[in-house]
């Protein structure tokens, strides 16, 4: 079969080092794909996550927390998780500080889609007021105290700023990967990767089965696939991006796991609960 007669199937990632590691086989011809060619996308989460709503991509990351509004066109692929294990996400600021201050403060968020911010919602039980800023210029804008204009009195973080915002002086206020394992003992659920529904059974398993593939082949062939992940750790080198590829490429990432999915229907269904997530999901993992 030639490449053009292949089914396409778009996959949209983050720029990230844990992303490009785990799709480093597939973006680079290392595993044999047979009937299917991919095309990589490369979007921040929250756009991906406004992306899915349209269902314009075959395989995504997505937010476990925009997937609450996504399980009709989606279903989560059992492999492809970011979770949390005891570390996640941070508010940091410029100050040490309570956590309670932050009901009073305005916090920098990577997208209300975010699982980040979902998090930080059911930690602080509160409404917050917050002016949504890319993820990679959160950092700056907590250094500067603003965002086009906008006051900024913290930042909640995502990806390698968890590794490098002590570079700026910053002071964590909380780790909410820490705060949720503190109240269920389970990893924070962060991120997945969504596959649509209507490819139906034998794509979905196809892809899945070839995501799969990628994610042990990086797993397996690690300072390979490091290397190639390189090249999106802003700000990280070689040392801090094998350390951000262990947080979130791992066991986990290989499959949930009973735990990691009893870690997203909790998490889903505290939003729920919170008044947050309108409808109460009941997630669905294929693979």
């Amino acid at each position: 079969m030639t490449t053009l007669n292949k089914q396409l199937i778009r996959v949209g990632h983050s720029p990230d080092p844990d992303d490009a590691f785990m799709f480093h086989a597939l973006a680079n011809d290392k595993i044999d794909t047979g009937d299917y060619r991919f095309e990589h996308e490369l979007v921040d989460i929250e756009t991906l996550n406004r992306r899915a709503f349209s269902g314009e991509l075959e395989l995504t990351a997505v937010s476990i927390h925009a997937y609450a509004y996504l399980s009709d066109k989606y279903v989560l692929c059992n492999c492809g998780a970011s979770m949390g294990d005891q570390y996640g996400p941070m508010v940091v600021a410029k100050e040490a500080g309570a956590l309670a201050d932050l009901k009073r403060r305005r916090i920098a968020v990577p997208g209300t889609l975010t699982s980040a911010f979902l998090a930080l919602r059911l930690c602080l039980e509160t409404e917050i007021d917050h002016v949504v800023v890319p993820f990679d210029e959160i950092i700056p804008a907590v250094v500067a105290g603003s965002y086009q204009g906008q006051p900024v009195d913290a930042g909640l973080i995502i990806h390698e700023g968890q590794l490098t915002y002590q570079n700026n002086d910053l002071k964590l206020i909380v780790d909410l990967g820490q705060w949720w394992h503190k109240r269920y003992e389970l990893p924070l659920p962060l991120g997945a990767n969504a596959i649509r529904r209507d490819l139906g059974p034998e794509v979905i398993a196809d892809v899945t089965a070839l995501l799969h593939q990628s994610i042990a082949y990086g797993l397996k062939h690690r300072d390979e696939a490091l290397q190639h992940a390189l090249q999106y750790g802003r700000d990280l080198n070689r040392e801090k991006a094998d350390q951000f590829v262990g947080m979130y490429v791992n066991d986990w990432t290989l499959d949930f796991g009973d735990k990691g999915r009893e870690a997203v229907g909790k998490f889903l269904k505290d939003g729920h609960a919170a008044g947050i997530i309108p409808h109460l999901v009941q997630p669905e993992f294929i693979g």
